[in-house]
């Protein structure tokens, strides 16, 4: 089994639907995806330990994430992340992460404003 095809994107949450302020949500999905296929393999829903800055970032490299998809990040938490090297993606819509995944791999997800002004 090939596994450059497949990744693990994680997605705060809050009441099912992408959380816009990435430090609050109530829940990630860690969401496995084949790329080559253009299809989920598998989602997990895990409470994140308590925030606190630079926290997130190990915690979610340790669950094997290697992009996010976010409504809003500060610069300083996507430095973090990209010393983890996880990709973060912002802008992105408040939709469930299935709608997000499948926008993400059609290429049409639209990156669109930073929504967190820290």
């Amino acid at each position: 089994m090939n596994n450059t095809t497949k990744i693990k994107i994680a997605i705060p949450l809050a009441e099912g639907k992408l959380c816009m302020h990435f430090g609050h949500c109530e829940t990630f999905a860690l969401v496995d995806v084949d790329l080559e296929q253009r299809k989920i393999l598998s989602r997990k829903d895990l409470v994140p330990p308590p925030h606190e800055p630079g926290l997130l970032p190990r915690w979610l490299a340790e669950q094997g994430a290697e992009q996010i998809l976010a409504g809003g990040m500060g610069q300083r938490a996507q430095g973090l992340f990209a010393e983890q090297n996880i990709k973060v993606t912002v802008g992105a819509p408040a939709e469930t992460p299935e709608a997000l995944i499948g926008h993400f791999l059609a290429g049409t997800l639209q990156a669109g404003v930073n929504v967190c002004d820290h």
